[in-house]
């Protein structure tokens, strides 16, 4: 257990920690126990977020030919579908130099193209690969270790999450196209607590201090893919803001308080939505990414085969693949100036909206009419 907390309008609210930091906690106590033959009752990681974490194992087994055991996942008060489920590693040498990753029983194998790892990988994301890759490393540079004689060339490490199979058809994983279970994913190793309206409070809040501090012109992200784009654009991180899922709530508070322009800068998967006039872009919520780029797609001359395609893509990536082998004129800043007009009819065009879409395969893919503009000035602040 993670025993930190949060307040958020005034309830005192726990940490929990990531499928990632479980797999890498499993994996590394599973390295010791293979390399000195011993159980370990529980074991200490680093994450990303520069929290340290001391987890309890369970299911510990060791040979002199491989070693498992596993971490039970705690959401902490923002529990999901795998809180409380088992992360398991077995670790085995191999005669491959490096590290490789395999996927167990219930961890998802990647199937489509436009997800951080390649088709017919394991679905365990980069940061987790990393830590896991870290963890090993630190282990095997200890003086105890590094001069062993009988250390392999390389490791195996096969993930697994029993429960996965099942708990995967609760997720959007198959439709991601992920199949066969679960990712193991995590960006940070911890789960931040946060109830919906927590979000919304704390996103009013930090609107508020940009418009209080005399900005009048802001940039709209989605997420971590919109601001590492920005960035990219050279565009002012002081004004950026991360609207989550809630870009409807917070073009609403951005009308009330009384901004002059926004740019919207978002990866095509969600900022699509809105070509739609879906306004909460999580896909509990609603999902018509496929037949809002099909249906424009058929209005800019695709043919009808192209359109069928498009409809049955796994993935915005794999739609967008499509589209552009049809070379169909503008389409991305036609799409682009689609939902520029959704977004600015939600504030009674109150507010100068411009929008710049990208993808993170093919990189900018296209913008509103004025964006260039707008861009320029926000690269001053």
């Amino acid at each position: 257990m993670l025993n930190k907390t949060i307040e958020k309008n005034g309830k005192s609210l726990r940490y929990g920690y990531t499928t990632g930091s479980c797999a890498t906690a499993a994996t590394k106590a599973a390295l010791l126990m293979f390399l000195n033959q011993k159980k370990w009752e529980t074991i200490e990681i680093n994450t990303p977020k520069g929290w340290t974490l001391e987890l309890l194992l369970h299911d510990q087994i060791f040979s002199e030919k491989e070693a498992s055991c596993s971490v039970i996942k705690d959401s902490g008060d923002d529990p999901d579908v795998t809180n409380g489920v088992k992360v398991f590693s077995k670790i085995t040498p191999s005669d491959q130099e490096g590290i490789t990753f395999a996927a167990g029983m219930g961890v998802g194998t990647v199937t489509s193209v436009g997800l951080s790892i390649p088709p017919g990988q394991p679905a365990i994301n980069p940061i987790p690969r990393e830590m896991i890759s870290q963890e090993i490393k630190a282990v095997l540079a200890a003086e105890a270790v590094k001069e062993r004689p009988d250390l392999p060339k390389g490791w195996r490490v096969e993930l697994s999450i029993p429960q996965g199979v099942e708990l995967a058809k609760r997720t959007f994983n198959p439709k991601l196209g992920i199949a066969g279970g679960l990712s193991i994913i995590g960006t940070s190793g911890i789960v931040e607590p946060m109830s919906e309206d927590a979000l919304k409070a704390s996103l009013k809040l930090e609107l508020s201090v940009l418009h209080a501090r005399g900005f009048k012109e802001i940039i709209f992200v989605p997420g971590n893919y919109g601001k590492d784009f920005s960035e990219e654009l050279g565009l002012s991180e002081n004004v950026l803001v991360k609207t989550s899922n809630y870009i409807g709530f917070m073009l609403d508070e951005a009308e009330r308080i009384g901004f002059d322009k926004i740019l919207l800068i978002g990866h095509l998967g969600k900022l699509v939505k809105l070509a739609g006039g879906i306004f909460n872009t999580h896909s509990s919520v609603a999902d018509g990414r496929m037949e809002i780029l099909t249906a424009h797609a058929g209005l800019l001359g695709a043919s009808r085969e192209t359109m069928a395609k498009i409809m049955t893509a796994k993935t915005t990536d794999e739609a967008t693949d499509l589209i552009l082998a049809e070379n169909l004129p503008d389409y991305f800043n036609h799409l682009a100036e689609v939902v520029k007009k959704k977004v600015s009819d939600r504030v009674y065009r109150t507010i100068e909206i411009e929008v710049v879409l990208f993808s993170k395969i093919h990189g900018f893919l296209g913008q509103s009419k004025d964006a260039e503009e707008l861009r320029k000035e926000l690269c001053t602040h």
